[in-house]
């Protein structure tokens, strides 16, 4: 099948058609073998294991920019390259989710998942991105090529629909430092002036304050609510459902916030810093967003999970070891799995199934990543890049597919 390159419509997930669904075994490739233990996979990958060897000669070692603040827990890494940047955040208790497209960043993303990184195969073209809204503390763009000035802003208000109020936007790369890199980029510097100026308008949209630009970087931070925005303009999405996004098209539209009652709150509630946000009352259950989720159950919940969790160490000795770095639980539920399981040894790929109650932004607000996916369709990843992967309740949500 072929699809139009306009707005990277080719690069985005498409359903295939029945005769061209794989019913097989994917081999390994020949010469395989066991990635390192992490933290050592973070600089190293085996020759055999990513399709271009020269990749880890030039990007094993390369360390992007890093950001610190204790706030941050929560990170979304547009067009990452091999996930350097959500690599070293690690070790600031900081978990970035990052994507990049497949095919000119095919080995680049495989790279990544060798280095027990997260990461998925992704782009922001025409689709909504498989995330809740007010996921991500801090979101950044290296150089990914995006073009954040085109399409009325369309990619600009999708990054504002995932990103928390009072989160940060970097970015990092064109246009940024222009006057310094025209000559670089092969473009003029009146449009490269354009084009930060047309940046900025739209962050003044969307209720994001410039805080910071020296360099090659600027970083802008998010309002906390709507009552401290000065919004002259933008049309305001119309849909009620800002966290209904499986191929759902983006728009050029705002997301509105929640409403808040006083000047000072924090639209959708305040998170406690991580990690005694990992076992806090969500917002989202604390407000009772999630039908049949109470403060109670969600307790009862992560008292389930975890007399699950020591059973499973029982039975599985080197779970909680660097021999298990790259976990994914396929029906995630309340996230109460990779609460119970987490470790900075580990990271955990929580699902939500498309046909499953909405509770991602539950996850994400307890600090932990995740995704919408229907198991109907493979998962935007590569083969082996999972070392563990749990599944409750899945086939019992699909019996009847």
């Amino acid at each position: 099948m072929t699809f139009p390159r306009e707005n990277m419509i080719y690069r985005e997930r498409h359903c295939p058609p029945e005769e061209e669904k794989l019913h097989c075994l994917i081999p390994a490739p020949k010469g395989y073998m066991t990635p390192f233990p992490w933290p050592k996979g973070r600089d190293y990958v085996h020759y055999a294991n990513v399709p271009y060897k020269s990749l880890t000669v030039e990007k094993a070692v390369q360390n992007w920019v890093q950001f610190q603040d204790g706030s941050v827990r929560t990170a979304l890494d547009t067009g990452c390259g091999v996930a350097s940047w959500g690599a070293y955040l690690l070790k600031r208790n900081v978990l970035a989710m990052s994507f990049a497209p497949k095919d000119n960043h095919e080995a680049q993303v495989q790279f990544a998942l060798e280095r027990g990184v997260p990461a998925v195969i992704g782009v922001l073209g025409t689709i909504r991105l498989p995330y809740p809204s007010r996921a991500f503390d801090m979101v950044q763009c290296s150089r990914c090529l995006i073009p954040w000035a085109s399409n009325d802003g369309m990619y600009l208000m999708e990054v504002d629909r995932v990103l928390r109020p009072g989160g940060y936007w970097i970015l990092s790369g064109p246009p940024i430092n222009w006057k310094t890199y025209s000559r670089t980029w092969k473009r003029s510097k009146k449009d490269l002036k354009a084009e930060q100026r047309k940046i900025e308008e739209l962050a003044e949209l969307l209720c994001w304050e410039k805080k910071y630009e020296k360099g090659d970087i600027a970083i802008w931070r998010k309002k906390v609510n709507a009552n401290s925005c000065r919004r002259k303009s933008g049309r305001i999405c119309e849909s009620g459902d800002a966290d209904d996004v499986w191929y759902k098209r983006m728009d050029a539209c705002i997301t509105p916030f929640p409403e808040v009652a006083s000047a000072n709150e924090v639209a959708g509630g305040e998170l406690k810093k991580f990690p005694a946000r990992l076992f806090a009352v969500p917002p989202r259950v604390a407000k009772g967003l999630v039908p049949g989720v109470t403060v109670e159950s969600y307790q009862e919940d992560n008292k389930l999970w975890k007399k699950h969790v020591a059973a499973y160490k029982r039975i599985i000795k080197l779970l909680g070891t660097t021999r298990y770095r790259n976990i994914m639980d396929m029906n995630a539920g309340l996230g109460g799995f990779a609460a119970a399981i987490q470790s900075s040894k580990l990271w955990v790929m929580n699902v939500v199934p498309t046909v499953a109650q909405n509770t991602l932004g539950v996850i994400y607000e307890r600090g932990l990543i995740g995704s919408y996916h229907d198991w109907c369709e493979g998962f935007s990843t590569y083969p082996r890049t999972c070392d563990l992967i749990h599944a409750s309740g899945v086939f019992s949500l699909y019996q009847n597919k």
